[in-house]
């Protein structure tokens, strides 16, 4: 059931959600284990490659450009 402008939000009828939240213990949902390879966006089930959304990563705004900052961009780096 599509949620127009009218109604209410209720996140009950969007159904199951899993997503890889980071800190905590994160069984997967095809296997059970817990091991996982995590990237930018998603983690992968080490074991038989079951993909979640990252919960961090859909809670980042996508409204700007993105900007890459370098951790010595202070000091002034010169090559000998």
């Amino acid at each position: 059931m599509p949620i127009t402008t009218g109604d209410a939000w209720k996140p009950y009828e969007r159904g199951y959600h899993v997503v890889y939240r980071e800190h905590e213990i994160n069984h997967c949902p095809g296997c059970g284990r817990t091991h996982w390879i995590i990237g930018r966006i998603s983690a992968e089930c080490a074991f038989c490659a079951t993909a979640l959304p990252l919960a961090e990563a859909s809670m980042r705004s996508h409204n700007g450009p993105v900007t890459i900052q370098h951790k010595n961009g202070e000091s002034h780096a010169w090559a000998a």
